[in-house]
């Protein structure tokens, strides 16, 4: 079977930066990508050119009424996403949605109502779930070989925001369009991750941004700290202040019996017997994975891998460090 698939709102980054969601979906044998859209013609006419040429509208509802895909990519600016999201769950289309899906908890939290009384296929492509960090440390967790559960931290400092703005997605620095900054951008990775490992309710108990680097309206660095309902502790740090194309990056899990680390591109397992380490992942590889992962669970009937459930407990988590910052 041939998925004919159209995508939303590509004048997002993701569409051929990072993610590089088109490029993902071309190489796929699969996949056809039938049309994009956005509401800037110049951007989604350049977008096209880099993806062997699809169609291009600037109404999605035109789109679809013209093309009726069979599965869509939704991307879009954070301030409309809730709204495509209810649409797409309306028109009755299975879809994949970047995060966060909204502005607010508010919003996720009403899409992910809507998906679950309407039995929507909304996938939602939390990626780290699939690098290496994550699928060891869950194995670790199986196999008891953590001990108790002490700490979780995660770092993601990302390049600075001047590369929004070249990749036509200059209302990332727009609070009102996008929500916030980097806490609601990159926020999401990382406390999804905490409750990915930990499986527990959990709470923001201190969080502090900056906007001090670039002096915009959205902040530049933000740090988050947890705790889960049995006492398991975590930090995430987010920023936008690599100097270069890149990323300041580390994961921990740490139990009373061994440390497992993700830095500098080295997965490394500390015990009392020694280190255990393995190579680590590319930034676009996780992003590949999710797709293809959330495109096999629709074909064969499945629920989403990952859904807008997971991306809502997220998204409440950014709201009570912004409220608690």
């Amino acid at each position: 079977m041939t998925i004919r698939l159209a995508a939303i709102g590509v004048s997002h980054w993701h569409a051929l930066n990072d993610a590089a969601y088109l490029r993902h979906l071309i190489a796929m044998p699969d996949v056809e990508l039938t049309a994009i859209q956005d509401s800037d013609a110049g951007v989604v006419a350049r977008r096209a050119a880099e993806v062997g040429n699809p169609k291009t509208f600037t109404d999605y509802h035109a789109m679809l009424a013209a093309l009726r895909p069979d599965f869509v990519l939704a991307l879009g600016r954070h301030r409309q996403m809730a709204a495509i999201a209810s649409d797409l769950i309306d028109l009755g289309y299975p879809f994949l949605m970047e995060k966060p899906m909204g502005i607010d908890a508010a919003e996720v939290d009403a899409v992910a109502a809507k998906a679950a009384a309407r039995n929507a296929f909304v996938a939602v492509p939390l990626a780290q779930r699939y690098a290496p960090f994550a699928m060891r440390a869950r194995e670790l967790i199986a196999a008891g070989r953590l001990g108790a559960l002490s700490h979780i931290y995660v770092r993601i400092n990302r390049p600075g925001p001047a590369r929004y703005p070249a990749w036509d997605c200059a209302w990332m620095l727009d609070p009102a369009e996008a929500g916030g900054g980097c806490l609601r951008n990159l926020g999401p990775h990382g406390l999804d991750m905490f409750l990915h490992l930990t499986g527990e309710k959990t709470q923001v108990t201190g969080a502090q941004l900056s906007t001090r680097a670039h002096a915009l309206a959205v902040e530049d660095y933000a740090s988050v700290m947890l705790r889960s309902a049995s006492g398991i502790v975590g930090t995430v740090e987010v920023g936008n202040g690599f100097p270069r194309d890149g990323t300041d990056g580390e994961w921990k899990l740490a139990g009373r019996d061994a440390i497992l680390t993700m830095k500098d591109g080295v997965l490394k397992l500390a015990t009392a017997a020694g280190d255990e380490t393995l190579p680590g992942t590319e930034i676009a590889a996780p992003y590949f994975t999710a797709l293809r992962d959330a495109l096999d669970h629709w074909q064969r009937g499945a629920p989403p891998p990952i859904g807008v459930a997971d991306c809502a407990r997220a998204v409440r988590l950014i709201d009570q460090a912004y409220a608690c910052a």
